[in-house]
Order: C-alpha cells, then structure tokens, then sequence
C-alpha cells in the first residue's frame, strides 16, 4: 500500500531544500553584483576588470557586465549635479560597449539616498538660478534611462530614497538585498521593491544584441508617454524648487544642519 503521509512529507522536503537553493542563488546573484562596503573603490576592483569614472561613481566592465557604483559612502550615496552628468556619460558609454546588461549598486550601507540638496544652493547661497539649471539637469538625467537600450538591473544593497527609488519603474530588473529599504517623500515601500520594475531578466541570456532588441520590442511603445511624464514631471519640480515656500524650507534645513 503506498503511504501518502510518507509521499507528503517527502515532497514538502524536497519544496523546501528547492527554495533553499533558489534562496541561495538570490543571494550569491546579489552578493556578485554588489560590491563589498568594507573595501575602498579602488581596493575591490581586480586588475582584470576596467575600472573607469571618478571617485564618486565607479564604472567596471566585466564578464558582459557593466556595473555602475554609487562610490559616495560618507555621504549615503546622495547624488550630486556633477554625478549626473558622470552617470550620464557611462550609461552612453554601455550603451555602446560590448556587454550585455548594465547593473547599478552602492558602495556602503546604502544604495542611494537621492539627490542632495547642495545641489540647490550655489557659493553665494542663491537658490532660484541653480533651482532652475537642477530641474534641467533632472530631466535630462531620466532620460537617459528611458533611452538605455539594454537590460538595466538594480541590485539594491541598501536604503533607497527619493529618486533612487523613483527610477528602479525605469530598470528593467530590481533585486534587493536584506537590508535594502525603500522611501519617497510620501511613503515608505519598506523591504518590498514591488512595482518597481515591470520586466526581468533574471540571467543573462542569449547575445547582448538580442537582449538589445528584445528590451526595444518591450519598451518601444512606452518612451513617448515616459518622456511626456518626464518632461511635465520637471516642470513642476522647477516651478516648486524655485518657489518662496520651498526657497525657505531649504534654507532652514540647511542651516539646522549647520548647527549638528
């Protein structure tokens, strides 16, 4: 007679070591694309690999990887005006070289904690003309991943705030670690990078030039409204940046900080 009890228990073994495995495959995926917080940028890239950017954004080229670090760790990975445009620069550069997807992380304990609010203020402490060219710099920035045209991946290895989090519904993959978090101004998505991202590539499969079409088949029809979004969704934040009431809850936030 056969045991069904038996059959049960044996099945649910093997369910468990199954996600056990796929549990680990997620970890050793992230732990390899993920950089390590405890070595410096320059220490933890091997000679092999081609390591490129400033000190503040890493580019390594390997394997049919492109990995683009947030290398700013002392400040949480904020995002200065001049890491847009070095952001922009290595994604025109992967867009052209020979791998297959491109992948962005952070250096130590977060992976970005959005835009910094230095950005807002220039020498003299005048916030209105460099309020405006900000907004500009936005704009141009995002479009710059609607127009990628090959897999992007996030491996979130931890807290993402603000525009971090804004920009994962434009990757075409999110993996999060443990201690990834997810905040925007107006909500608090906790552990779950749910709804961030619409496609995954989970492997890299096939060639990097049908990866390529692949994404412009998926994507093609989406770009004109992404850029229509984009381009009202500047507006508005230059219209607000360059207000009274945001000019003045800047600079408090500035000074209160000066005082810590």
């Amino acid at each position: 007679m056969p045991k069904p009890v038996q059959f049960d228990v044996d099945n649910n073994a093997k369910q468990d070591r199954w996600k056990e495995t796929a549990r680990q495959s997620h970890v050793n995926l992230v732990s390899s694309l993920s950089p390590s917080s405890e070595a410096s940028s320059q220490e933890k890239y091997g000679a092999d690999e081609k390591v490129q950017g400033s000190k503040d954004i890493v580019v390594i080229s390997e394997d049919g990887i492109t990995k683009i670090v947030f290398n700013r760790p002392t400040k949480k990975n904020a995002i200065t005006l001049q890491m847009y445009q070095e952001i922009m620069l290595a994604l025109k550069n992967a867009s052209t070289d020979n791998s297959a997807i491109t992948v962005f992380t952070g250096t130590g304990d977060y992976y970005c904690s959005g835009n910094d609010l230095t950005n807002l203020i220039n020498a003299t402490g005048e916030i209105q003309e460099v309020a405006i060219k900000t907004a500009m710099a936005l704009r141009e920035f995002v479009s710059c991943f609607i127009d990628f045209p090959k897999p992007l991946v996030a491996v979130v290895n931890g807290p993402a705030i603000g525009i971090a989090v804004t920009l994962l519904g434009l990757f075409d993959a999110v993996y999060a670690s443990d201690k990834a978090t997810f905040h925007t101004p107006f909500s608090h998505l906790g552990h779950s990078p749910e709804g961030c991202s619409s496609y995954t590539f989970p492997k890299i499969m096939g060639s990097a030039k049908a990866m390529k079409i692949s994404k412009e088949l998926m994507r093609k029809n989406e770009k004109q409204n992404l850029h229509a979004a984009n381009a009202k969704e500047s507006a508005v934040i230059q219209e607000r940046l360059t207000s009274e009431e945001s000019s003045n809850a800047l600079m408090n936030f500035m000074s209160r900080k000066a005082k810590l």
